[in-house]
């Protein structure tokens, strides 16, 4: 009689433990992917901003492109800050 008591506390204790397993088990699997959902919008967010980046410096390359071309084909240069007169708007 004391066996099959013993054996059914233990085999209570056993499903109490794989029950307190299978909840933290699932709290650490949805932290996780909580984590996972924040990292593929922070990586979503440096995608755009990389392609913002690229397309700013594709546009410096093209303005140092024009600006030399201009020189060579052109014989274009900057004037010195003394001969650029400023015609301010009215108001």
């Amino acid at each position: 009689m004391k066996a099959q008591l013993l054996t059914v506390l233990v085999l209570a204790g056993a499903v109490l433990a794989s029950g307190v397993g299978v909840v933290y088990t699932r709290h650490v699997n949805r932290q996780f992917f909580i984590q996972l959902q924040k990292l593929q919008a922070e990586r979503d967010t440096l995608d755009v901003e990389w392609e913002s980046l690229q397309l700013e410096q594709s546009t410096l390359v093209m303005d140092a492109a024009v600006e030399e071309k201009a020189r060579q084909r052109l014989n274009m240069m900057i004037p010195d800050p003394a001969d650029v007169f400023y015609i301010k708007p009215n108001d």
